[in-house]
């Protein structure tokens, strides 16, 4: 049984700013948020990529490592005829936005990370490995995961949404080959020769991936990397403060 093509990205806006944006680990390509209505389609293009098994291509079937993962995101770039691009990643995504620039480093012009998981993957110990990992195949850990990344500041109808997209647009499996993906791989030494801006925002409420974090690791790996904090936003600033974060996407990815 042959395995379906990939669908093509979700496009929106036509203008000559092109920016390839990778999902988080609970989102996919239609999961951006009210972030996305605060772009100026005349200026800017946005291409929101499907992981293997999620959104899109949730019927897709794939080895879902970082490799994988940026392999398909260089090809989708390449099929959309782009010479030139930044890159925008959520969470995992911007972990694997860093590792695009390394390996298509003269087409990617930028990165942006939101809550971005460090090149050297998530420090786990192994209750909270144990915790994470058991959430490909329970809601009710996803909701608590939502929950504390969030900063246990906001109501169950806001995150009974993200959870019922995750689910909904997400395969079990998908969602626990990528928690290896983003939380148990080191491609650190990739980033030594990258050379492009990067900016990672941290949400002033997530306790997950924040400036200590970013400070000993993302900051070491890519000197370059201005970090950012986003008041009132946890680990879903999209939807947590969108026309804020639309403004400064704006600025720093018109390049």
């Amino acid at each position: 049984m042959s395995v379906p093509a990939l669908a093509p990205p979700t496009v929106y806006g036509s203008g000559p700013h092109k920016v390839l944006a990778l999902h988080g680990w609970f989102g996919h390509a239609g999961a951006w948020g009210p972030m996305v209505e605060h772009i100026d389609p005349a200026r800017f293009t946005f291409a929101f990529v499907d992981n293997r098994g999620y959104g899109k291509n949730i019927g897709v079937t794939g080895s879902y490592t970082d490799e994988e993962i940026v392999a398909d995101a260089m090809a989708a770039a390449t099929a959309l005829g782009w010479e030139r691009y930044a890159v925008l990643g959520h969470s995992m995504g911007g972990m694997f936005a860093q590792l695009l620039a390394a390996r298509d480093a003269g087409r990617v012009s930028a990165v942006v990370g939101l809550c971005a998981v460090p090149a050297s993957g998530y420090p786990f110990d192994e209750a909270s490995w144990g915790f994470f990992a058991s959430a490909a195949a329970s809601a009710e850990v996803r909701y608590a995961i939502l929950d504390l990344t969030t900063g246990k500041r906001l109501g169950a109808t806001f995150l009974n949404a993200l959870l019922r997209s995750s689910l909904a647009h997400s395969t079990e499996a998908a969602f626990a080959g990528a928690l290896v993906a983003w939380g148990r791989t080191d491609f650190s030494a990739e980033l030594a020769d990258v050379r492009v801006p990067v900016h990672i925002f941290a949400g002033q409420h997530d306790p997950a991936v924040g400036i200590a974090l970013l400070e000993g690791t993302t900051q070491r790996h890519l000197p370059q990397a201005e970090v950012e904090v986003l008041a009132n936003s946890g680990h879903y600033p999209m939807f947590e403060v969108p026309a804020f974060l639309a403004a400064r996407l704006e600025s720093l990815l018109a390049v």
